[in-house]
């Protein structure tokens, strides 16, 4: 059973979506608030954007990411956007790489800015087997979302069009890295700072004026 979610939408023409899912404690309207809905309109690129509200206590049972998929990308692939983007914030950049992993085919793209790396029991069982590539997932940590999306990283398709970007001066940044180096040098941008919103900010706007999003 799916729950109501809140969306938050910006209407930029064309035939194309970018999902945006908030990291932990965000809200949809943030987005907008920190000019990621301005930037946008500014680039002139035609696509459209769904900032989506997501609650902690739905992300921890499992019932955020088929509401997402059901109340709002196969409505927007209904609607006729050929095709769609899945984005997100720390948090909501972890969401949006397990969402694909255990979704293929829902979307188009990922955009993950500052990706959360997932807990240290999920990161250390990796580190313990020798590093990603080394590591095999068993059955127990198949049955874990962020161990899913870490096998999917061991391979991700080579067609598949991903940008990773995060600050330098991250908490994070460590974790950050090993997903942004699972793809090609263009689809990555490291800049100066932290986990923050200015960071996040630049990031996206650097991805707007890049092209990649929608080449």
């Amino acid at each position: 059973m799916t729950q109501a979610l809140t969306v938050l939408r910006h209407g930029n023409g064309g035939h194309q979506l970018m999902v945006l899912l908030p990291g932990a404690y965000m809200r949809a309207a943030d987005f907008e608030q920190a000019g990621f809905f301005a930037a946008v309109a500014r680039c002139g690129t035609p696509f459209d954007i769904a900032a989506v509200d997501l609650d902690l206590e739905a992300i921890s049972t499992g019932r955020a990411l088929p509401a997402v998929q059901a109340e709002v990308i196969e409505p927007a692939r209904q609607a006729g956007y050929t095709r769609i983007w899945l984005g997100g914030i720390s948090l909501g950049g972890l969401l949006a790489l397990c969402h694909n992993a255990d979704t293929p085919g829902a979307v188009d793209g990922l955009c993950l800015l500052a990706p959360y790396p997932g807990s240290r029991l999920t990161t250390n069982a990796i580190a313990r087997a020798g590093g990603l590539d080394d590591w095999t997932i068993d059955a127990e940590q198949a049955a874990d979302p962020e161990f899913r999306m870490w096998r999917w990283l061991q391979k991700p398709p080579p067609d598949f069009p991903v940008v990773v970007g995060y600050g330098t001066e991250d908490r994070f940044a460590a974790g950050m890295q090993q997903i942004a180096g699972r793809f090609p040098e263009a689809c990555r941008c490291a800049i100066p700072g932290g986990h923050e919103w200015p960071v996040w900010r630049e990031l996206w706007e650097h991805f707007l004026d890049s092209g990649r999003l929608f080449a």
